[in-house]
């Protein structure tokens, strides 16, 4: 077994190295101002675990006998799992590495919930703490954050590009920083600036990641570096949580940072974003699949601690998917029905396919990341009749009902957010116009970023706690360019106006945006606010001229922050 389980570390090792180079790769594109090759990037790391568990896999049996029942054996895993504790006993990202010996598990027993003696439990996986993130740091301990201060954090962070001017960013920044420490603190004084060594990369932006300490007082710091033609700028300083939340956003794509130890630079990002989960900081990284341990260590932790039954989550029922929460949860949980109606032409196996399709999309900002699970369980006392009932009526190909336990087959689970047409009956009017204003600019977000929601009903949109309209729904998602924007042909007389069939042909994949107005939901004084500011939206050229900016290979950039925020704005 000894010899097995050094083969699977180094599997483990292999895809870790793949992971981090990865990384390596997209900083030079960076450096190069290649922005489609940081994409090309960024979706294939999304492959790298899958392949290497893959190919590991593949070794073992080989190993082991291709005909060998020990493979499928119990009590071989049993001892694999012994033996590769032993192995992997001091590595500094042996929490990845044990999440990578339960994929194989799973891998070869297709088993619910989690099975102790061939499977590593929560307990049995270490979680970041306190101090151990100050090794992944620099330090920098000054009384005040000024423009040598700055200037200094800038050089460290070892780009091979120079800055346009160096010196007024590092003012500028300086100047920002030192406004938001009085604001935290009440004072310019500090006692140290503290700076994760790992450069943070994403879309065509790079941020260096830190915070502030006064006492036991912590005020975080982004730093956001872009890379014009002429060099390297200070776009933006973030000083509070609320606006690095959004930078690691539950809907953005994930971040490349080099990272030797993850445990230590998750401890440094919790310790700034108290309020993010550790799972949704390891995805916010990449380390997509850990993240799943760690979010199922937290269902589980939840599940026990609070008392509230699963319950129908808030808004309209859906005619792909049925959606469970557990209201002390921030989660909801997305089950495939067996059944569409006419209206959505499509298989189970197609709606697969478009969620697989949304990881590999910039996100933006606007779409909910999503985990994807199967052979989830759940108890069965936390479901009342009725809701079981439900389930089993809509999902029952996916959904049983096993002993104490309510199995789910495949499941996805997402962010829960306060569906948009629940939120426009439930806030005051200011908020609402505001919500209203925002839902027009996530959809020319999505357009910019070549993504076309396919159902605009306000159901399939949903608000943060930080008041931006994401969207959720991706059954009918497709990608812009794909499209044909049409205005509605001029009738040849009255009769035609008045018919329930349109008097021209339609294709599938064509979209009239004069008719989109009557799909919104809109109704008196926001449909008026909407049109004020996003009338362009009913318009053809709008469409087009998104398309062929896509055609002509423009990536537009998108800033995970205000405008205000920028220290140079408008440019």
């Amino acid at each position: 077994m000894a010899a097995a389980a050094r083969r699977i570390e180094e599997g483990f090792a292999s895809y870790h190295r793949a992971f981090r180079q990865n990384t390596r790769d997209v900083a030079e594109r960076f450096t190069e101002r290649d922005w489609r090759g940081m994409r090309s990037l960024t979706v294939r790391r999304m492959r790298l675990q899958s392949e290497h568990v893959g190919s590991t896999l593949t070794e073992l049996r080989n190993m082991l006998g291709t005909a060998s029942p020990e493979v499928g054996s119990r009590e071989t895993w049993k001892a694999l799992k012994a033996a590769f504790s032993e192995t992997v006993l001091g590595r500094d990202d042996v929490e990845l590495a044990k999440t990578f010996f339960n994929s194989l598990a799973r891998k070869v027993f297709s088993h619910v919930g989690v099975e102790p003696e061939i499977d590593y439990q929560y307990e049995e996986i270490p979680l970041p703490y306190a101090g151990w993130e100050m090794s992944s740091a620099r330090m920098y301990a000054v009384p005040q954050v000024g423009t040598a201060v700055v200037r200094r954090l800038l050089t460290d962070g070892g780009f091979r590009v120079p800055f346009r001017d160096l010196e007024d960013d590092a003012r500028l920044a300086a100047a920002a920083v030192e406004r938001g420490v009085v604001e935290a603190f009440g004072t310019p004084e500090v006692e140290a600036v503290d700076v994760l060594r790992p450069v943070f990369y994403r879309n065509k932006g790079a941020y260096l990641v830190g915070r502030v300490r006064r006492g036991g007082q912590v005020m975080p710091l982004v730093l956001a570096v872009l890379h014009g033609k002429d060099g390297l700028t200070v776009d933006a300083v973030l000083p509070t949580e609320d606006e690095v939340s959004i930078v690691f956003s539950f809907a953005r794509w994930y971040f490349h940072a080099d990272v030797e130890s993850p445990r230590e630079v998750i401890g440094f990002l919790h310790s700034i974003l108290p309020r993010k989960r550790l799972a949704e900081l390891y995805i916010s990284l990449g380390y997509t699949k850990h993240g799943k341990t760690e979010f199922y260590r937290d269902l589980v932790h939840q599940v026990a601690a609070a008392e509230d039954d699963f319950v129908v989550a808030e808004g309209k029922r859906g005619l792909v998917m049925a959606v469970f929460t557990l209201p002390s949860f921030e989660f909801v949980f997305k089950l495939i029905k067996d059944r569409f109606p006419p209206q959505k032409p499509f298989s189970r196996d197609q709606v697969k396919r478009q969620y697989r399709q949304v990881l590999t999309r910039d996100r933006v900002g606007r779409m909910v990341d999503f985990q994807e699970f199967e052979y989830l369980g759940l108890p069965r006392e936390r479901f009342s009749e009725e809701l079981l009932a439900e389930l089993l009526d809509v999902a029952g190909g996916t959904v049983h009902a096993e002993g104490d336990q309510v199995v789910l087959d495949h499941v996805y689970v997402q962010r829960r957010v306060t569906p948009l047409d629940i939120y426009l009956g439930r806030a005051p009017r200011s908020a609402a116009a505001a919500a209203v204003i925002d839902y027009g600019c996530c959809l020319k977000d999505l357009a910019a970023a070549n993504v076309f929601p396919g159902d605009l009903l306000l159901k399939n949109f949903g608000v943060t706690r930080h008041g931006r309209v994401v969207f959720y729904d991706y059954d009918e998602v497709s990608t812009l360019t794909e499209l044909r924007f049409r205005k509605f042909p001029e009738s040849r007389d009255p009769y035609q106006e008045m018919s329930s069939e349109p008097w021209f042909s339609v294709e599938d994949n064509d979209v009239f945006p004069e008719e989109m107005d009557r799909f919104l939901g809109l109704d008196g004084e926001m449909r008026q606010v909407f049109e004020e500011h996003h009338a362009d939206l009913f318009e053809v050229d709008f469409w087009r001229s998104m398309q062929e900016a896509h055609e002509e290979g423009e990536l537009v950039n998108f800033f995970p922050y205000d405008e205000g925020r920028r220290l140079r704005a408008g440019e």
